[in-house]
């Protein structure tokens, strides 16, 4: 189990100009929402801006140790108008859920 500081800083190290706000949704520390807000993203799709975290966290994931990220990525100028959705993947929402795959069978 992890803490939400934990993917706070983690992020931040990727993205050292970014605002990071993170939500341990179930209160068991493998499940998150990421909020994160920085001029870098300027020119990117959210996709793109996405996968720059995912690529990191995929070692954690597939080690089990965080099961699920709602990621927000925003410009400032994004954050201002967007509204503060919170997406919970079990609960019948759309985001990004990334599941870990089981080891392959040799």
């Amino acid at each position: 189990m992890v803490e939400t500081t934990w993917v706070e800083n983690e992020v931040r190290a990727l993205i050292p100009d970014a605002v990071v706000e993170c939500v341990d949704l179930n209160n068991t520390g493998d499940h998150f929402h990421v909020r994160v807000i920085s001029p870098s993203f300027e020119g990117m799709r959210p996709l793109q801006r996405q996968k720059i975290i995912l690529n990191h966290f995929k070692p954690h994931i597939a080690a089990n140790v965080v099961h699920a990220l709602d990621l927000k990525c925003m410009t400032p100028a994004q954050a201002e108008t967007a509204g503060d959705t919170v997406f919970h993947p079990h609960a019948g929402g759309t985001g990004i859920h990334i599941r870990r795959r089981p080891p392959k069978e040799e």
